[in-house]
């Protein structure tokens, strides 16, 4: 599933009670999204449906007076004879182990590192605006400033990096002119935590270099 660009808007339901102070719930609007998780949650619910379906069938086969299945026997007595410094045994729980820290990880943390909060301005919506967009509009008014060549923008959590080349103009005047361009365009971008500005103005390269 392709992560979205642009404003993503999320609705919640009005409250019981009907009211809803904006103020209120600025600190819930400006955490990040949650990812929904839905792949590695689909693959687990599947294995944990297989294995628990595999050993409900063996149960029954047993209970109904059959051998129970060979791969259970073998899986049994290799972990009764193996011992626990066992370059197997090693191997099977680090994996066990990798494989519960990252499912960890995954519900511990909020996903959609590319979406940026917004000011709540409505208690039952939260916005978010996609680092691309934002990362573009920055770039399109740093390229608005007169001696400005090229411009390359970073946005991330808490800070946007800023890389411009002019090619004319003092260096001093051209980066007083983009900071005040950021500044105001930063702001207009309605973000629950505007990032902190890095910028740096150089002249272009030679050739070759």
């Amino acid at each position: 599933m392709s992560e979205p660009h642009g404003t993503v808007l999320e609705k919640h339901p009005p409250s019981a009670d009907g009211a809803g102070d904006v103020a209120g719930g600025s600190d819930e609007g400006n955490r990040r999204f949650w990812s929904a998780r839905r792949v590695p949650a689909g693959i687990v619910a599947l294995v944990l449906l297989v294995i628990a379906g595999m050993f409900l069938y063996d149960i029954v086969a047993v209970r109904a007076g059959r051998a129970g299945m060979s791969w259970r026997r073998e899986l049994a007595g290799q972990l009764a004879e193996r011992p626990l410094d066992d370059v197997w045994v090693l191997t099977g729980a680090g994996v066990a182990a990798a494989l519960g820290l990252w499912l960890l990880v995954l519900a511990v943390t909020p996903g959609l590192r590319a979406l940026l909060p917004m000011r709540r301005t409505h208690p039952d919506v939260r916005a978010g605006l996609h680092r691309a967009a934002a990362e573009m509009v920055l770039r399109d008014r740093v390229m608005e400033v007169p001696g400005v060549q090229s411009a390359r923008v970073r946005v991330k959590r808490t800070r946007a990096d800023v890389r411009a080349v002019s090619h004319f103009r003092e260096l001093d005047d051209v980066r007083a002119d983009v900071t005040a361009v950021l500044d105001e365009a930063v702001g207009r971008l309605g973000l629950a935590r505007p990032p902190a500005l890095s910028l740096q103005v150089r002249r272009p390269g030679r050739k070759g270099r």
